[in-house]
């Protein structure tokens, strides 16, 4: 194989792409063209790897071009590149965002088309249950195959390196429970509460508590329902199929795992206001919340990305700054903040793992290779935000005045 870093390019489509990536301050890329011409662009920088990117059809640099970084990883769900090691991809990536953020903003019209169809996806009542389906009713047996027994889809959090991940998501749970301090007797609302782990993990401890879990995904409903039946766990709680925006009544305590991400920047103070109202006074929330690193916030805010397009639609992340502000604003005050950006790639990376080990009996429920493609460039995109802290999860605890 012989690798050339000054041939000449002579497809357009290709030339435009290769005189792009070399006019900028790129760690080293070696990049496959479909005539089976090898380039290596870019410098060498130590402790960052080369990755490999093999491009197999034009379509890539027309993605790119018109929808740029979002582009790029429609082709890749697309079939136009392929890569040996994607996580390398995504790590290079993001180790030179700057750069191609610059370098491949993509055309107006595509910015303005991704932004247009992510305001469409609003989190109203009504897109709420259409946004949450379309990700979590994918199929209770889809998400078995590979989450842990805990069947949590959140950030673990690991008490020490040997931990495997259903003993670093119980671990989280307890995390919360120590944080929320419920007395035995507490009225505890849940707001996103999935599969029911959290659930599962308080009943256990705290038997007597009155617990009130809220969802819009029929299939985690129905699964969160057995699930606390078949355990006797059921007998003082509830798990509804209701919007955030509809609970009735008042709680000593409020849980919320990564549901905030999803409400959207314009429902935001609803969100916050409805934690103040159905909290009792002096009563606390504790919520799991993936941010943004507030550099990036304003780029990322104009910008829809992949997470938002293909993903979790109508979701936005906030800064740590602006989860402390909204609180504030609806009364809340913010008494502790811990940050495991770390353990969220760690449970990516394994959830990634899982997902590959169990491709072949995912598979036969109906799912093709770009549905595979898709997910992988999704878990591996999210693992490399997290190890390069431009995204980070924290859990905060919200207090309202006696």
């Amino acid at each position: 194989m012989h690798i050339n870093s000054t041939v000449e390019v002579k497809a357009p489509l290709w030339r435009w792409l290769v005189k792009r990536l070399q006019s900028a301050p790129l760690t080293q890329l070696h990049l496959v063209l479909p005539n089976g011409q090898h380039l290596l662009l870019g410098h060498e920088q130590d402790n960052v790897p080369t990755p490999t990117v093999t491009l197999q059809r034009a379509a890539a640099v027309r993605k790119v071009f018109f929808s740029g970084l979002l582009g790029w990883g429609e082709a890749y769900v697309d079939g136009d590149w392929a890569s040996p090691d994607l996580l390398q991809v995504t790590e290079w990536a993001l180790h030179n965002q700057s750069a191609l953020q610059t370098l491949f903003s993509g055309s107006p019209s595509g910015r303005w088309l991704h932004n247009l169809l992510h305001r469409l996806n609003d989190n109203s009542l009504r897109g709420s249950r259409r946004n949450i389906a379309s990700h979590y009713d994918l199929g209770n047996h889809f998400y078995e195959q590979w989450l842990d027994p805990t069947m949590s889809y959140s950030s673990a959090l690991y008490p020490h390196d040997k931990a495997t991940l259903q003993q670093a998501q119980q671990y989280k749970y307890d995390r919360i429970l120590e944080l929320s301090a419920p007395a035995h007797d507490a009225r505890v609302l849940e707001v996103g509460c999935g599969w029911g782990g959290f659930a599962e993990r308080l009943l256990r401890f705290y038997p007597n508590a009155d617990y009130h879990g809220i969802t819009l995904s029929q299939e985690q409903l129905l699964w969160s329902r057995e699930r606390l039946a078949k355990r006797k766990l059921d007998k003082t709680a509830v798990v509804s199929l209701t919007d955030y925006r509809q609970v009735k009544g008042q709680y000593d305590r409020i849980v919320s795992i990564e549901m905030l991400e999803a409400v959207g920047e314009k429902h935001w103070p609803t969100y916050f206001n409805t934690l103040y109202d159905h909290l009792k006074p002096g009563g606390n929330a504790v919520i799991q919340v993936i941010t943004i690193a507030p550099d990036r916030f304003e780029y990322y805010r104009t910008h829809a990305d992949f997470i938002q397009r293909y993903i979790f639609p109508g979701g936005m992340l906030l800064t740590p700054e602006i989860v402390q502000q909204q609180a504030e604003k609806a009364g809340l005050t913010l008494d502790y903040a811990q940050a495991f950006g770390q353990d969220y790639a760690t449970t990516l990376a394994a959830w990634r793992d899982n997902f590959e080990a169990a491709w072949p009996t995912i598979a036969p429920q109906g799912f093709d290779e770009r549905f595979k493609r898709l997910w992988r460039y999704y878990l591996c995109y999210c693992e490399s935000g997290f190890r390069h802290e431009r995204i980070n999860v924290y859990l905060f605890r919200l207090h309202k005045p006696a």
